[in-house]
Protein backbone atom coordinates (compact mmCIF):
# COMPACT_ATOMS: atom_id res chain seq x y z
CA UNK A 1 0.00 0.00 0.00
CA UNK A 2 3.26 2.82 0.64
CA UNK A 3 4.94 1.25 -2.66
CA UNK A 4 1.69 1.94 -4.41
CA UNK A 5 1.15 5.67 -2.71
CA UNK A 6 4.55 6.50 -3.41
CA UNK A 7 4.41 5.53 -7.31
CA UNK A 8 1.22 8.20 -7.56
CA UNK A 9 3.16 10.85 -5.38
CA UNK A 10 6.11 10.10 -8.29
CA UNK A 11 3.80 9.96 -11.39
CA UNK A 12 1.55 13.40 -10.05
CA UNK A 13 5.11 14.99 -9.37
CA UNK A 14 6.37 14.14 -13.47
CA UNK A 15 3.16 15.08 -15.00
CA UNK A 16 3.36 18.58 -13.03
CA UNK A 17 6.71 18.67 -14.15
CA UNK A 18 5.75 18.55 -18.08
CA UNK A 19 3.06 21.04 -16.91
CA UNK A 20 5.36 23.62 -15.76
CA UNK A 21 7.71 23.19 -18.53
CA UNK A 22 5.14 23.43 -21.33
CA UNK A 23 6.66 20.06 -22.75
CA UNK A 24 4.30 19.27 -25.87
CA UNK A 25 4.28 16.97 -28.99
CA UNK A 26 4.20 17.53 -32.70
CA UNK A 27 2.66 15.00 -33.98
CA UNK A 28 4.84 13.85 -37.21
CA UNK A 29 2.86 10.78 -38.87
CA UNK A 30 5.49 10.11 -41.48
CA UNK A 31 8.45 7.86 -40.95
CA UNK A 32 10.71 9.19 -43.21
CA UNK A 33 9.71 12.73 -42.49
CA UNK A 34 10.27 11.85 -38.13
CA UNK A 35 13.65 9.79 -39.10
CA UNK A 36 15.16 13.24 -41.07
CA UNK A 37 14.30 15.11 -37.66
CA UNK A 38 15.98 12.20 -35.61
CA UNK A 39 18.96 12.31 -37.97
CA UNK A 40 18.77 16.16 -37.86
CA UNK A 41 19.69 15.49 -34.05
CA UNK A 42 16.13 17.34 -33.66
CA UNK A 43 14.17 14.40 -32.14
CA UNK A 44 15.20 10.61 -30.51
CA UNK A 45 14.88 7.58 -31.83
CA UNK A 46 12.83 5.10 -31.65
CA UNK A 47 9.91 6.36 -34.39
CA UNK A 48 6.70 7.26 -32.48
CA UNK A 49 4.99 9.91 -35.01
CA UNK A 50 5.81 12.62 -31.90
CA UNK A 51 8.53 15.16 -32.24
CA UNK A 52 9.01 17.60 -29.08
CA UNK A 53 7.94 20.75 -29.79
CA UNK A 54 10.23 22.61 -27.92
CA UNK A 55 13.09 20.89 -30.21
CA UNK A 56 11.78 22.66 -33.76
CA UNK A 57 10.07 26.28 -32.83
CA UNK A 58 13.31 27.83 -33.11
CA UNK A 59 14.42 25.97 -36.01
CA UNK A 60 14.89 28.70 -38.96
CA UNK A 61 16.24 26.49 -42.09
CA UNK A 62 15.36 22.65 -42.40
CA UNK A 63 17.37 20.31 -45.01
CA UNK A 64 15.02 17.37 -45.72
CA UNK A 65 15.65 16.80 -49.66
CA UNK A 66 15.88 12.94 -50.73
CA UNK A 67 13.94 11.26 -47.96
CA UNK A 68 11.01 9.42 -49.18
CA UNK A 69 8.82 11.71 -47.49
CA UNK A 70 4.72 11.89 -48.93
CA UNK A 71 3.20 13.38 -45.41
CA UNK A 72 4.57 16.95 -44.25
CA UNK A 73 2.34 17.08 -40.98
CA UNK A 74 3.84 18.56 -38.10
CA UNK A 75 5.85 21.18 -40.50
CA UNK A 76 3.39 23.68 -39.06
CA UNK A 77 5.49 23.14 -35.69
CA UNK A 78 8.35 24.85 -37.18
CA UNK A 79 7.29 28.83 -36.73
CA UNK A 80 10.25 30.25 -36.84
CA UNK A 81 11.20 28.52 -40.10
CA UNK A 82 12.36 31.18 -42.77
CA UNK A 83 14.63 28.14 -44.89
CA UNK A 84 12.58 25.05 -45.86
CA UNK A 85 14.38 22.73 -48.59
CA UNK A 86 12.27 19.69 -49.51
CA UNK A 87 12.95 18.81 -52.70
CA UNK A 88 12.81 15.43 -54.30
CA UNK A 89 10.16 13.52 -52.13
CA UNK A 90 6.81 12.19 -52.88
CA UNK A 91 4.57 15.06 -51.34
CA UNK A 92 1.05 15.55 -52.73
CA UNK A 93 0.37 18.33 -50.23
CA UNK A 94 2.07 20.65 -48.57
CA UNK A 95 0.53 23.31 -45.74
CA UNK A 96 3.14 26.43 -44.89
CA UNK A 97 0.21 28.64 -43.80
CA UNK A 98 1.99 28.92 -40.36
CA UNK A 99 5.54 29.05 -41.45
CA UNK A 100 4.70 33.01 -42.13
CA UNK A 101 8.21 33.80 -41.47
CA UNK A 102 9.85 31.34 -44.70
CA UNK A 103 11.44 33.42 -47.18
CA UNK A 104 13.14 30.57 -49.01
CA UNK A 105 10.91 27.65 -50.15
CA UNK A 106 12.53 24.76 -52.45
CA UNK A 107 9.76 22.14 -53.12
CA UNK A 108 11.07 21.09 -56.53
CA UNK A 109 10.36 17.63 -57.94
CA UNK A 110 7.26 16.21 -55.85
CA UNK A 111 3.92 15.85 -57.01
CA UNK A 112 2.01 18.73 -55.98
CA UNK A 113 -1.09 19.40 -57.69
CA UNK A 114 -1.51 22.98 -55.64
CA UNK A 115 0.76 24.97 -53.66
CA UNK A 116 -0.78 27.60 -51.63
CA UNK A 117 2.01 30.50 -50.57
CA UNK A 118 -0.62 33.18 -50.06
CA UNK A 119 0.33 33.59 -45.78
CA UNK A 120 4.15 33.83 -47.25
CA UNK A 121 4.63 37.40 -47.62
CA UNK A 122 8.09 36.91 -46.63
CA UNK A 123 9.01 34.29 -49.39
CA UNK A 124 12.29 35.83 -51.90
CA UNK A 125 12.76 32.38 -53.37
CA UNK A 126 10.60 29.87 -54.39
CA UNK A 127 11.45 26.77 -56.49
CA UNK A 128 8.35 24.59 -57.06
CA UNK A 129 9.75 23.51 -60.63
CA UNK A 130 8.75 19.80 -61.20
CA UNK A 131 4.93 19.03 -59.78
CA UNK A 132 2.01 18.88 -61.06
CA UNK A 133 0.75 22.58 -60.90
CA UNK A 134 -2.20 23.85 -62.64
CA UNK A 135 -2.27 27.22 -60.83
CA UNK A 136 -0.30 29.24 -59.18
CA UNK A 137 -1.19 32.51 -57.15
CA UNK A 138 1.78 34.86 -56.10
CA UNK A 139 -0.18 37.73 -55.44
CA UNK A 140 0.68 37.96 -52.16
CA UNK A 141 4.39 37.51 -52.54
CA UNK A 142 5.75 40.89 -53.14
CA UNK A 143 9.39 40.34 -52.05
CA UNK A 144 9.38 37.11 -54.42
CA UNK A 145 13.22 37.40 -55.86
CA UNK A 146 13.08 33.89 -57.56
CA UNK A 147 10.75 31.73 -59.15
CA UNK A 148 11.12 28.38 -60.94
CA UNK A 149 8.20 26.93 -61.67
CA UNK A 150 9.36 24.66 -64.86
CA UNK A 151 7.89 21.37 -66.00
CA UNK A 152 4.69 21.69 -64.52
CA UNK A 153 0.96 22.57 -66.83
CA UNK A 154 0.60 25.82 -65.67
CA UNK A 155 -1.12 28.18 -68.02
CA UNK A 156 -1.06 31.05 -67.09
CA UNK A 157 1.32 33.04 -65.18
CA UNK A 158 0.49 36.58 -63.07
CA UNK A 159 3.88 38.23 -61.92
CA UNK A 160 1.86 41.86 -61.62
CA UNK A 161 2.68 41.62 -58.00
CA UNK A 162 6.18 40.29 -57.90
CA UNK A 163 8.43 43.65 -58.74
CA UNK A 164 11.19 42.15 -57.19
CA UNK A 165 11.72 39.29 -59.49
CA UNK A 166 15.07 38.69 -60.42
CA UNK A 167 15.50 35.18 -62.06
CA UNK A 168 12.51 33.84 -63.36
CA UNK A 169 12.49 29.97 -64.93
CA UNK A 170 9.00 29.14 -66.53
CA UNK A 171 9.55 27.10 -68.96
CA UNK A 172 7.83 23.51 -70.18
CA UNK A 173 4.26 24.90 -68.48
CA UNK A 174 1.51 25.88 -71.32
CA UNK A 175 1.69 29.51 -71.48
CA UNK A 176 -0.05 31.17 -74.38
CA UNK A 177 1.53 34.70 -73.25
CA UNK A 178 3.85 35.33 -70.71
CA UNK A 179 3.61 39.67 -68.90
CA UNK A 180 6.43 40.59 -67.46
CA UNK A 181 6.29 44.08 -67.82
CA UNK A 182 5.52 45.24 -63.99
CA UNK A 183 9.21 43.13 -63.45
CA UNK A 184 11.87 45.63 -64.36
CA UNK A 185 14.60 44.17 -62.36
CA UNK A 186 14.45 40.56 -63.95
CA UNK A 187 18.30 39.69 -65.01
CA UNK A 188 17.63 35.96 -66.08
CA UNK A 189 14.51 34.55 -68.03
CA UNK A 190 13.61 31.27 -69.17
CA UNK A 191 9.91 30.55 -70.75
CA UNK A 192 11.41 27.93 -73.46
CA UNK A 193 9.06 24.99 -74.37
CA UNK A 194 5.92 26.79 -73.94
CA UNK A 195 3.21 28.09 -76.31
CA UNK A 196 4.24 32.05 -76.16
CA UNK A 197 2.80 33.76 -79.62
CA UNK A 198 4.43 37.30 -78.38
CA UNK A 199 7.39 38.63 -76.08
CA UNK A 200 7.41 41.91 -74.69
CA UNK A 201 10.89 42.92 -73.24
CA UNK A 202 11.10 46.51 -74.02
CA UNK A 203 10.20 47.03 -69.91
CA UNK A 204 13.18 44.33 -68.96
CA UNK A 205 16.39 46.00 -69.66
CA UNK A 206 18.26 44.21 -67.61
CA UNK A 207 18.19 40.77 -68.66
CA UNK A 208 21.39 39.27 -69.28
CA UNK A 209 20.07 35.92 -70.45
CA UNK A 210 17.39 34.29 -72.40
CA UNK A 211 15.79 31.43 -73.24
CA UNK A 212 12.57 31.48 -75.36
CA UNK A 213 13.30 28.76 -77.52
CA UNK A 214 10.70 26.24 -78.42
CA UNK A 215 7.78 28.93 -78.54
CA UNK A 216 5.98 30.35 -81.35
CA UNK A 217 6.94 34.18 -81.06
CA UNK A 218 6.89 35.85 -84.44
CA UNK A 219 8.96 38.68 -83.04
CA UNK A 220 11.75 39.44 -80.50
CA UNK A 221 13.10 43.16 -79.78
CA UNK A 222 16.17 42.65 -77.88
CA UNK A 223 17.37 46.56 -78.89
CA UNK A 224 17.41 47.52 -74.79
CA UNK A 225 18.73 44.79 -73.22
CA UNK A 226 22.43 46.53 -73.30
CA UNK A 227 23.64 43.81 -70.82
CA UNK A 228 22.30 40.18 -72.87
CA UNK A 229 24.98 38.23 -72.98
CA UNK A 230 23.37 34.68 -73.72
CA UNK A 231 20.41 34.62 -76.07
CA UNK A 232 18.10 31.04 -77.26
CA UNK A 233 15.22 31.76 -79.43
CA UNK A 234 15.47 28.79 -81.46
CA UNK A 235 13.11 26.96 -82.57
CA UNK A 236 10.37 30.01 -82.98
CA UNK A 237 8.42 31.80 -85.70
CA UNK A 238 10.76 34.62 -85.78
CA UNK A 239 11.22 36.90 -88.97
CA UNK A 240 12.15 39.57 -86.56
CA UNK A 241 15.20 39.59 -84.48
CA UNK A 242 16.59 43.02 -83.38
CA UNK A 243 19.88 42.68 -80.91
CA UNK A 244 21.44 45.85 -81.88
CA UNK A 245 21.76 46.43 -77.97
CA UNK A 246 25.83 47.81 -78.17
CA UNK A 247 26.44 44.89 -76.26
CA UNK A 248 27.03 42.28 -79.15
CA UNK A 249 30.93 42.23 -78.67
CA UNK A 250 30.35 40.49 -75.39
CA UNK A 251 27.36 38.27 -75.96
CA UNK A 252 28.84 34.54 -75.30
CA UNK A 253 26.02 32.40 -76.44
CA UNK A 254 23.15 33.09 -79.53
CA UNK A 255 21.07 30.70 -80.91
CA UNK A 256 18.46 31.62 -83.14
CA UNK A 257 18.36 28.60 -85.63
CA UNK A 258 15.21 26.85 -86.78
CA UNK A 259 13.47 30.40 -87.39
CA UNK A 260 13.06 28.81 -91.31
CA UNK A 261 11.00 32.75 -91.66
CA UNK A 262 13.70 34.77 -90.17
CA UNK A 263 14.01 37.70 -92.63
CA UNK A 264 17.06 39.14 -91.35
CA UNK A 265 18.48 39.72 -87.47
CA UNK A 266 19.59 43.76 -86.50
CA UNK A 267 22.82 43.72 -85.32
CA UNK A 268 25.61 46.51 -83.71
CA UNK A 269 27.75 45.90 -86.36
CA UNK A 270 27.62 43.98 -89.59
CA UNK A 271 31.56 43.57 -89.56
CA UNK A 272 31.50 41.97 -86.34
CA UNK A 273 32.68 38.09 -86.30
CA UNK A 274 29.38 36.25 -85.95
CA UNK A 275 31.04 32.90 -86.50
CA UNK A 276 29.90 31.71 -83.25
CA UNK A 277 26.47 32.60 -83.29
CA UNK A 278 24.20 29.99 -84.16
CA UNK A 279 23.20 28.90 -87.27
CA UNK A 280 27.01 29.69 -88.18
CA UNK A 281 26.02 30.02 -91.88
CA UNK A 282 23.43 33.15 -91.20
CA UNK A 283 24.10 35.96 -94.02
CA UNK A 284 21.39 38.40 -93.21
CA UNK A 285 22.57 40.54 -90.41
CA UNK A 286 22.01 44.16 -91.23
CA UNK A 287 21.76 47.42 -88.81
CA UNK A 288 18.36 49.21 -89.35
CA UNK A 289 15.04 47.89 -89.65
CA UNK A 290 15.10 49.39 -93.03
CA UNK A 291 17.43 47.16 -94.01
CA UNK A 292 15.19 44.39 -93.33
CA UNK A 293 12.35 46.06 -95.40
CA UNK A 294 14.31 46.24 -98.49
CA UNK A 295 15.04 42.01 -97.59
CA UNK A 296 11.93 41.58 -98.76
CA UNK A 297 11.51 40.56 -102.99
CA UNK A 298 9.29 43.14 -104.51
CA UNK A 299 9.21 43.49 -108.51
CA UNK A 300 10.37 46.75 -110.63
CA UNK A 301 8.74 47.99 -113.12
CA UNK A 302 9.88 51.03 -115.37
CA UNK A 303 8.10 53.98 -116.16
CA UNK A 304 5.35 53.94 -118.92
CA UNK A 305 4.41 56.63 -121.61
CA UNK A 306 2.21 55.86 -124.02
CA UNK A 307 -1.58 55.43 -125.32
CA UNK A 308 -2.27 52.80 -122.82
CA UNK A 309 -0.74 49.68 -120.58
CA UNK A 310 -1.69 46.36 -119.76
CA UNK A 311 -0.27 45.46 -116.39
CA UNK A 312 2.19 42.58 -116.30
CA UNK A 313 2.27 39.34 -114.01
CA UNK A 314 4.38 39.85 -111.06
CA UNK A 315 6.77 37.63 -109.31
CA UNK A 316 6.74 39.58 -105.89
CA UNK A 317 4.39 41.56 -105.04
CA UNK A 318 0.95 43.00 -105.34
CA UNK A 319 -0.52 45.73 -107.72
CA UNK A 320 -1.96 49.11 -105.55
CA UNK A 321 -3.17 52.16 -106.86
CA UNK A 322 -2.03 53.51 -103.41
CA UNK A 323 0.90 53.60 -101.02
CA UNK A 324 1.70 50.66 -98.95
CA UNK A 325 -1.22 48.46 -99.72
CA UNK A 326 -4.08 51.18 -100.09
CA UNK A 327 -6.21 51.85 -102.68
CA UNK A 328 -7.80 49.57 -105.16
CA UNK A 329 -6.21 46.21 -105.81
CA UNK A 330 -5.07 45.51 -109.17
CA UNK A 331 -4.66 42.35 -111.43
CA UNK A 332 -2.36 41.46 -113.79
CA UNK A 333 -4.09 41.95 -117.35
CA UNK A 334 -5.64 45.30 -116.28
CA UNK A 335 -5.06 47.92 -118.73
CA UNK A 336 -4.35 51.07 -117.58
CA UNK A 337 -5.99 54.09 -119.58
CA UNK A 338 -4.83 57.44 -116.97
CA UNK A 339 -2.01 58.40 -116.05
CA UNK A 340 -1.49 57.30 -112.14
CA UNK A 341 1.62 56.31 -110.18
CA UNK A 342 1.12 52.18 -109.98
CA UNK A 343 2.33 50.58 -106.54
CA UNK A 344 4.13 47.18 -106.16
CA UNK A 345 3.54 45.97 -102.79
CA UNK A 346 5.23 42.59 -100.53
CA UNK A 347 4.93 41.94 -97.23
CA UNK A 348 6.15 38.84 -94.93
CA UNK A 349 5.25 38.80 -91.49
CA UNK A 350 7.04 41.45 -89.94
CA UNK A 351 8.18 43.44 -93.17
CA UNK A 352 6.95 45.17 -96.40
CA UNK A 353 8.67 46.74 -98.71
CA UNK A 354 7.34 48.48 -102.59
CA UNK A 355 8.29 49.99 -105.57
CA UNK A 356 6.29 52.42 -108.28
CA UNK A 357 6.42 53.54 -111.47
CA UNK A 358 4.79 55.69 -113.20
CA UNK A 359 2.49 55.02 -116.14
CA UNK A 360 1.91 58.42 -118.44
CA UNK A 361 -1.58 57.92 -121.04
CA UNK A 362 -0.03 60.27 -123.64
CA UNK A 363 1.33 60.51 -127.46
CA UNK A 364 4.58 62.47 -126.21
CA UNK A 365 7.68 60.13 -127.62
CA UNK A 366 9.10 61.07 -123.52
CA UNK A 367 8.28 62.24 -120.31
CA UNK A 368 10.20 65.12 -118.69
CA UNK A 369 9.03 65.89 -114.82
CA UNK A 370 8.20 69.56 -114.13
CA UNK A 371 9.27 69.11 -110.49
CA UNK A 372 10.78 66.53 -108.09
CA UNK A 373 11.02 66.26 -104.31
CA UNK A 374 14.24 64.64 -102.74
CA UNK A 375 13.32 64.00 -99.42
CA UNK A 376 13.42 60.10 -99.21
CA UNK A 377 9.92 59.06 -98.38
CA UNK A 378 10.21 57.11 -101.64
CA UNK A 379 8.51 59.18 -103.65
CA UNK A 380 9.94 61.65 -106.77
CA UNK A 381 12.82 61.08 -104.70
CA UNK A 382 14.82 61.67 -107.94
CA UNK A 383 14.37 64.02 -111.25
CA UNK A 384 14.03 61.14 -113.96
CA UNK A 385 13.31 61.31 -117.46
CA UNK A 386 10.61 58.61 -118.55
CA UNK A 387 11.82 57.60 -122.00
CA UNK A 388 10.95 54.16 -123.38
CA UNK A 389 11.75 54.54 -126.83
CA UNK A 390 15.18 55.27 -125.83
CA UNK A 391 15.16 58.06 -127.55
CA UNK A 392 17.44 60.40 -125.35
CA UNK A 393 21.32 60.43 -125.94
CA UNK A 394 22.47 62.76 -122.90
CA UNK A 395 21.30 65.28 -120.58
CA UNK A 396 23.24 68.08 -119.23
CA UNK A 397 21.70 70.06 -116.01
CA UNK A 398 22.33 73.58 -114.95
CA UNK A 399 21.37 75.78 -112.06
CA UNK A 400 19.78 79.48 -113.32
CA UNK A 401 23.06 81.24 -113.62
CA UNK A 402 24.48 78.58 -115.82
CA UNK A 403 26.48 76.68 -113.89
CA UNK A 404 27.02 73.00 -114.47
CA UNK A 405 25.69 70.40 -111.98
CA UNK A 406 25.45 67.17 -113.50
CA UNK A 407 25.78 65.22 -116.97
CA UNK A 408 23.74 62.26 -117.11
CA UNK A 409 24.41 59.66 -119.80
CA UNK A 410 21.59 57.95 -121.57
CA UNK A 411 21.64 55.07 -119.08
CA UNK A 412 21.34 56.90 -116.01
CA UNK A 413 18.54 59.08 -116.67
CA UNK A 414 18.28 60.99 -112.86
CA UNK A 415 19.09 63.26 -110.73
CA UNK A 416 18.71 63.20 -106.86
CA UNK A 417 19.46 67.28 -106.10
CA UNK A 418 23.05 66.59 -104.62
CA UNK A 419 26.44 68.87 -106.23
CA UNK A 420 29.78 68.11 -104.63
CA UNK A 421 27.97 66.13 -101.61
CA UNK A 422 26.14 69.06 -100.60
CA UNK A 423 22.17 69.04 -101.13
CA UNK A 424 20.83 72.19 -103.31
CA UNK A 425 18.19 74.43 -102.24
CA UNK A 426 14.88 75.04 -103.52
CA UNK A 427 14.95 76.49 -106.79
CA UNK A 428 14.56 75.85 -110.43
CA UNK A 429 16.75 73.75 -112.74
CA UNK A 430 17.77 74.05 -116.72
CA UNK A 431 18.05 71.10 -118.40
CA UNK A 432 19.73 70.46 -121.78
CA UNK A 433 18.74 67.04 -123.35
CA UNK A 434 20.56 65.71 -126.90
CA UNK A 435 18.19 63.31 -128.41
CA UNK A 436 19.74 60.41 -130.47
CA UNK A 437 18.40 62.69 -133.63
CA UNK A 438 21.22 65.46 -132.26
CA UNK A 439 18.19 67.41 -132.02
CA UNK A 440 18.20 69.90 -128.08
CA UNK A 441 15.59 70.27 -126.51
CA UNK A 442 15.61 72.80 -123.07
CA UNK A 443 13.85 73.59 -120.25
CA UNK A 444 13.41 73.69 -116.32
CA UNK A 445 11.94 72.18 -113.37
CA UNK A 446 11.64 72.63 -109.85
CA UNK A 447 13.55 71.30 -106.60
CA UNK A 448 10.73 71.06 -103.93
CA UNK A 449 12.42 69.74 -100.39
Amino acid sequence: MRMSLKLYSLLCCITLLFFKTGFTQTFVPDDNFEQALIDLGLDTAPLDDFVPTANITSVTSLTIDNRGIQDLTGIEGFTALNQLFVENNLLTTIDISTNTNLQILWCFNNALPNLNVSNNQNLISLRCDGNSLTTLNLSNNPELNVLTCENNTIPNLDLSSNTELNRLVCGNNLLTSLDISNNPEISELNCSNNQIVDLDISNNTSISILNCSNNSIGELDASLQSELIELDCNNNQLCYLNISNGNNLNVTAMNFDGNTSLTCVIVDNIMNNHSTWIPTNYQHYVESINACNEKVPVDVLDNFIGASFILPPLNNGDYYTGILASGNLLNEGDTITKTQTIYIYNEDNCFNNQSSFNIIISNKPYLIPKYFTPNNDGINDVWKITDPNNLINSITIYNRHGKLLKFLPSKTQSWNGIFNGKLLPNDSYWYEIVLNSREIVRGYFALKR
